[in-house]
């Protein structure tokens, strides 16, 4: 297949007053679907993300018996169906982690032969964790010993359970994955995390909210610990938040440009990681409002550089670097070791790519570090990380003659972003 010409990303020399409703979130509709398969009745979700990774799960859920009609806006998924499948089964994860993570598990709980496999990107991503934690619960795993995609998982037709101890340190969603469907097993779950600092926590917080939603019982009272009992998953109807990571993008084209933007329907509380805009916008000079249902978001006075661990919220990371490069003053982003095991290693991508222009940054241990300096137009690479892009389109706004190599990269969260941000930024 013929790669797309390299993007020219608008430029923009006056500051940007706009209003944007990004579509849901990615991270809630692929839990949504999943705690749908899994419950004891069909659920209804509403305003769900169409983008590739949340295709890419319905794909996979379906395959494994679920049953999902979808009417414009509203999706509404029956839970899995198992009699009478015993074929093997073939599931693409393209470049979703959340595919790649959370269904070999759900893949467990039934007996057919269910291989994984994914984009070139995707057989790079750590996965000896999922392959071992799914060994150690007696499932067959065969992997040629790579630890990585592609694999095959052989269940037995359910999961004994009980307790189990992990590394989750390289991606929270090691975590997650497990707790999604820890109520299925026979003794339901007691995870334990041994190893260095969790990444990524809001992630983990809002699996477990939405397992309680259910009336699933987690208990999490010791720090790296979680108790999932076993039990059912009940069915909910649920309308899915706007994806606040995305929202960024737009946020920093604010920032980056001296001017404001109103982000629609920005929930007072959520345990998604891009509510952190919050408090990154005052610490690059910016300031936040609500008005109503909305976020007001405008630019200071100067564009200041920033100290950040960005532990937490790791997936922001490419968008702050980008601002970074652009601010009066040097930052540092410390925190997102783990970012190295994402869809793309991103720190060295984004030290290449802002070097690439002029720039001047460097890899730290656990992060970045980026001195302002004049920037000249180039070729942004993407690495097939929408991330990646969306950094690229914040940096053209102020550097002309930028192209974004594969901007539809963005298609994995965003459909449609390009020409979006084309309108937006006309």
């Amino acid at each position: 297949m013929t790669a797309p010409l390299p993007w020219l990303a608008p430029y923009r020399d006056t500051p940007i007053d706009g209003t944007v409703l990004v579509p849901g979130s990615k991270s809630l509709t692929n839990r949504v679907l999943i705690l749908a398969a899994l419950a004891d009745g069909p659920s209804v979700i509403t305003r769900p993300l169409g983008s590739r990774d949340t295709t890419l799960m319905l794909g996979a859920l379906t395959a494994l018996g679920a049953t999902v009609e979808r009417e414009g806006m509203t999706w509404t998924v029956s839970p899995f169906d198992r009699s009478d499948r015993d074929e093997p089964i073939a599931v693409d994860c393209g470049l979703a982690g959340t595919v790649m993570r959370f269904v070999p598990v759900l893949a467990a709980l039934g007996s057919n032969p269910v291989t994984f496999d994914g984009d070139e990107h995707a057989r790079v991503r750590p996965m000896g964790t999922t392959i071992d934690t799914l060994r150690e619960l007696g499932v067959t795993v065969d992997d040629g010993g790579r630890g990585a995609l592609p694999f095959t998982v052989t269940g037995h037709g359910h999961l004994v359970g009980g307790t189990v101890q992990i590394d989750a340190s390289s991606s929270s969603q090691f975590v997650s994955a497990l707790l999604l469907a820890g109520a299925r097993f026979d003794q339901g779950l007691d995870l334990r995390h041994h190893g260095g600092a969790l990444p990524s926590m809001p992630h983990i917080d809002m699996t477990v909210a939405e397992l309680r939603r259910r009336g699933v019982q987690v208990d999490t009272d010791e720090p790296n610990r979680w108790h999932v009992r076993p039990g059912p998953v009940g069915s909910l109807d649920v309308e899915i938040e706007p994806d606040l990571s995305n929202a960024g993008v737009f946020i920093a084209a604010a920032l980056v440009t001296g001017g404001t933007i109103r982000i629609r329907n920005w929930p007072e509380h959520t345990n998604q990681a891009g509510d952190a805009w919050r408090t990154i916008v005052p610490a690059f000079g910016g300031s936040v409002e609500r008005d109503g249902a909305d976020l007001v978001f405008s630019a200071g006075s100067t564009l200041d550089g920033v100290e950040l661990d960005l532990h937490d919220v790791g997936e922001l990371t490419p968008v702050v670097a980008a601002i970074a490069a652009l601010a009066t003053e040097s930052s540092r982003l410390t925190g997102v070791a783990h970012l190295r095991g994402h869809e793309t290693d991103r720190l060295k991508a984004l030290v290449t790519e802002i070097n690439r222009l002029g720039g001047d940054a460097n890899e730290l241990d656990d992060g970045l570090e980026i001195r302002p300096r004049p920037l000249r137009g180039s070729t942004f690479r993407t690495y097939d990380d929408h991330r990646m892009a969306h950094a690229g389109v914040v940096l053209g706004l102020r550097v002309s003659d930028l192209y974004v190599e594969n901007v539809v990269t963005t298609v994995k969260t965003y459909p449609n972003f390009a020409p979006v941000w084309e309108r937006l930024m006309a």
